[in-house]
């Protein structure tokens, strides 16, 4: 394939078992989800969702999901069938991943892995270290002790557990502290010795296309803030109210799905509409910004990189 007469080069050879898959990264708005399904339709392929906010069940229209029309124009997986009680990690994904494999979902037809989670990607085309199976009663110490004493009381005891790790994360960041005390509660080891042994890559480097979209930035924001009001148009306030309804812990990853606080807040009175609308628009483009520095900086030579209307895709 190529585009705009450049062919993919650079690739790697690797052993994955899913052959010929399509990888479809880029910032959120820049279009990904539109390209994924017109490469599924004229390619006879399924598409994987590779974003971690997508994957929540409840926020469908908040996280931008495919609309129902467009799930009906091709095979999707992994959309929305997560709770927003779980807090889904990348090796939660890969292992959904692993079992649409095992299960045939992926087989005879290109797999387009279409998403805007970095992590997610080099899980799927490097592969990650095997975690330990965590036992419910240790995950839910941790998870009730984060609740009870806070992130950064959590963190002075991992410093004096594990200081290497705590020395990388930050006070706040409950959900990573919990996991590696979790981790060393469960195992004896710590969660940088697991890291250290890598996995294989679920997909067969070699006939796999790499694809980075890098949009205009100003054509960006003008997106960004035009489907945020749609999302308005379209149920996000009561998508919120469902949200809220669970009473979920604040520090879920779900419960920071960008719009989720700001809208909530002017729900409680807290500040007025147009100022939450504008927080949500800004924190939508400082999300965009640090997705495609991350691209920019961690996807290697393999990755082919364009912008929106450079020319069409077509296959060899």
């Amino acid at each position: 394939m190529a585009i705009n007469g450049i062919e993919n080069s650079g690739r790697q050879v690797g052993e994955g078992r899913v052959k010929n898959a399509i990888l479809i990264a880029g910032p959120t708005a820049s279009g990904k989800s539109a390209l994924a399904l017109d490469l599924a339709e004229r390619e006879g392929g399924v598409i994987v969702n590779t974003d971690s906010m997508q994957g929540y069940s409840v926020l469908d229209v908040l996280t931008a999901r495919p609309s129902a029309a467009e799930l009906a124009r091709a095979r999707h997986y992994l959309y929305g069938h997560v709770h927003p009680s779980t807090a889904y990690s990348t090796g939660a994904w890969l292992r959904d991943v692993t079992k649409l494999i095992d299960d045939g979902a992926l087989s005879g037809r290109p797999a387009i892995f279409v998403g805007g989670t970095g992590l997610y990607f080099r899980a799927l085309a490097e592969g990650i270290s095997d975690m330990p199976d965590i036992p419910q009663p240790v995950r839910e110490r941790w998870r009730y002790e984060l609740k009870e004493q806070g992130a950064e009381r959590l963190h002075r005891i991992l410093m004096h557990e594990d200081s290497a790790v705590a020395l990388q994360l930050r006070p706040t960041d409950g959900q990573r502290i919990a996991r590696a005390l979790e981790v060393l509660d469960a195992s004896g080891r710590s969660i940088l010795e697991w890291q250290a042994a890598r996995g294989r890559p679920l997909i067969d480097r070699d006939s796999a296309r790499f694809l980075v979209i890098e949009p205009d930035r100003t054509e960006l924001v003008g997106r960004i803030e035009a489907r945020f009001d749609r999302m308005l148009d379209k149920g996000a306030l009561d998508e919120v109210k469902q949200l809220m309804a669970l009473a979920l812990d604040p520090d879920l990853p779900a419960m920071k799905a960008i719009g989720v606080r700001e809208l909530q807040a002017a729900m409680a009175g807290q500040m007025q509409f147009p100022e939450a609308i504008e927080r949500a628009k800004i924190a939508t483009r400082q999300y965009a910004k640090r997705q495609a520095t991350w691209f920019r900086h961690q996807l290697g030579p393999e990755w082919q990189r364009f912008r929106p209307g450079d020319g069409p895709l077509v296959s060899d």
